[in-house]
């Protein structure tokens, strides 16, 4: 069984900020795939098949900092091992709109991983991360809750074939492959 889990804070007010592209790009791949969330431990999620891969989708419900805790107990429900769990997450440190598959290592400061790799005991599970850039003029918690600008709204939504094709991917290819496809720039 495979878990992807899109990573951002719930509610309306958090829709379309830098920290939800996980959440966004999650919910842009579902639409595809006119399948509905269904509530349990603290996230909403999915369960279906993909390729022959069972495969659960989670948006966690917990905010980004605490989203290890539903992580866990869907590892734990459905006895995921960590090297079949992909999380999309934000990037500060990659440039607006880069996309970089990573297959395990440290948090690189995102208290989203951080708390994932704390309730995992493990930093070995595969990442999607999507840039958003920094903005050294703003406090880092106000520029990742902050909104996308027009701007970045089109770079993001520019994104959507493209992340749409990793997923899609990701259950045909090694995870080597994936990233020797689409990690280059």
């Amino acid at each position: 069984m495979k878990l992807i889990v899109g990573l951002g804070n719930p509610g309306n007010e958090y829709e379309n900020t830098r920290h939800n592209v996980g959440f966004y790009y999650l919910d842009v791949f579902l639409s595809k795939l006119n399948l509905s969330y269904k509530e349990k431990f603290n996230g909403l999620y999915i369960k279906t098949k993909i390729d022959g891969n069972d495969v659960i989708f989670l948006k966690p419900q917990t905010y980004m900092n605490l989203s290890g805790e539903s992580v866990i107990k869907f590892v734990n429900y459905f006895k995921i091992k960590s090297e079949d769990i992909l999380v999309i997450h934000d990037d500060l440190d990659l440039q607006l709109g880069r996309i970089k598959l990573k297959e395990n290592g440290s948090s690189g400061g995102h208290n989203g991983i951080k708390n994932i790799i704390l309730h995992l005991n493990s930093e070995n599970f595969k990442r999607l991360k999507i840039g958003i850039s920094k903005n050294n003029n703003l406090d880092t918690k106000d520029y990742v809750l902050g909104k996308f600008t027009k701007n970045e709204q089109e770079i993001i939504l520019e994104n959507e074939e493209k992340v749409l094709h990793i997923l899609q991917d990701f259950f045909k290819l090694s995870f080597n492959d994936l990233m020797s496809k689409y990690n280059r720039r």
